[in-house]
């Protein structure tokens, strides 16, 4: 066992002791229509039900609670890594800035400075604004949290194959979204290490795919990135990223999905399973969708990663 994937999964299960007061253990929800419909069992880990409408809360709060209260924090995000942060900081009464690009919609900017904590606005775009807390990191001694390249972030999100075991028991394949690597990597680390029979599907959105070209690679590689309904896994990879031998070591296949597949899965969750979520996680039911023929008579887990989504978007694509 790749000694890195045991250390992942060693880490997950003292982030979950430490984060356990800052977050809530989302349900597993058995499908009402999809399993019947595809000759499976099909159950949804619902972190669209989590606290900031995301998982992304774990990795936060399992970073800042690896700290001490005398370390000051610093990250960077627009979407929900960035709320994440913010809400984990809070709670835990971390001190932390948090920066934005200029161009920050004017609800993110609210519900992020809503936790008290202190916000820079800098940069046209989000990957400037993540420079820019880098380089404040480096110049005044903060502590930067990466949205996903950092080991105990990676922890934080692996708690999340923790709760399955516990609520599944036996599980044949799971589903998830493909970004930056941190859910997957942390969640097959899990996997590989407790219950290596499972088969991890990563699921990759074609219009913006990083992690997936630099599997195929073996190094992180310059890749279009187009729009796409799942912005959530949108955009690139930092070069040194601690996920990419993660996800080598524990991703068993890789389904890539077109827009129109996100657009179909988003309307499966909404019609047959009375769930509405954001881009990224229909990304990850597109992905078994793709493949169910493959998996029928089985276990399969779709983690529904989160449900932070822009409301005319959705009701547009819904109405459809």
């Amino acid at each position: 066992m790749n000694s890195l994937v045991l250390e992942t999964a060693a880490r997950s299960v003292q982030a979950r002791r430490r984060i356990r007061p800052h977050i809530f253990e989302t349900p597993l929800l058995p499908s009402r229509q999809i399993g019947r419909e595809t000759g499976s069992s099909v159950f949804f880990k619902a972190e669209n039900f989590q606290l900031t409408g995301s998982f992304k809360i774990r990795g936060a709060a399992s970073k800042i609670t690896s700290l001490g209260l005398e370390s000051a924090v610093i990250t960077a995000s627009s979407g929900n890594h960035g709320i994440a942060s913010a809400q984990a900081a809070s709670s835990i009464g971390q001190a932390l800035t948090v920066v934005l690009p200029e161009n920050v919609s004017r609800a993110k900017l609210d519900r992020i400075r809503s936790f008290n904590v202190d916000v820079i606005l800098h940069g046209a775009e989000s990957g400037l604004a993540e420079l820019h807390a880098q380089r404040e990191a480096a110049s005044r001694g903060l502590v930067y949290v990466s949205p996903y390249n950092d080991p105990e972030v990676v922890a934080g999100q692996g708690s999340i194959g923790l709760e399955l075991l516990e609520q599944a028991g036996s599980i044949d394949n799971v589903f998830v979204a493909m970004g930056g690597g941190g859910l997957i990597g942390g969640i097959g680390s899990v996997f590989k290490s407790f219950s290596p029979h499972t088969r991890i599907y990563g699921v990759a959105a074609q219009n913006s795919a990083a992690l997936a070209a630099a599997m195929t690679a073996g190094r992180v590689v310059e890749v279009e990135h187009l729009d796409t309904l799942a912005d959530g896994v949108a955009g690139g990879m930092d070069e040194d990223s601690i996920t990419l031998p993660l996800a080598l070591s524990v991703i068993d296949e890789v389904v890539a999905c077109t827009e129109d597949e996100i657009v179909v899965a988003l309307k499966e969750l909404a019609f047959k399973e009375n769930q509405i979520v954001e881009g990224a996680a229909a990304l990850a039911l597109a992905g078994f969708l793709k493949v169910a023929e493959r998996c029928k008579g089985q276990t399969n887990i779709v983690v529904l990663c989160g449900a932070n989504f822009d409301r005319d978007k959705i009701v547009s694509i819904l109405k459809g």
